[in-house]
């Protein structure tokens, strides 16, 4: 995994880096364990089903995740466009553990995503709100 630390408002160092193979049960785990209120405005937990889905699907995303001691703490996720009017194109999804909420981890995972995507020749990233 290509991964960068990154030190929290709080002191605590985070480690930030692409999603890969043999990540899945973790990422399961950190949704499993999010509270009601960290999920208000999202869709998860999600399944090992879906993170099984994304990972035959990972040429159309742009994963990064964060660790702290060993665990899961924070996913971000860009789903690149393939469709050839929207190419160089994607949508933008950001969990984090509502341990690290209001800490500077989401703005950390946003800078690491931004820099994949990037790499990857996005040159714009949408999302979509929940009310």
């Amino acid at each position: 995994m290509n991964s960068a630390g990154a030190r929290l408002l709080d002191g605590r160092t985070v480690v930030v880096g692409r999603f890969g193979k043999g990540d899945e049960e973790q990422l399961v785990e950190m949704y499993a364990s999010l509270s009601d209120d960290a999920v208000h405005w999202g869709m998860p937990p999600y399944t090992s089903e879906v993170v099984e889905k994304w990972i035959d699907n990972l040429q159309n995303l742009i994963i990064s995740v964060a660790f702290h001691r060993g665990e899961i703490v924070g996913h971000a996720q860009v789903f690149k466009f393939s469709h050839q009017r929207r190419k160089g194109t994607g949508d933008l999804i950001v969990y984090l553990h509502q341990d690290f909420h209001k800490v500077g981890l989401g703005t950390a995972m946003l800078i690491r995503l931004i820099e994949l995507a990037k790499k990857e020749g996005l040159h714009g990233i949408g999302f979509e709100g929940y009310s």
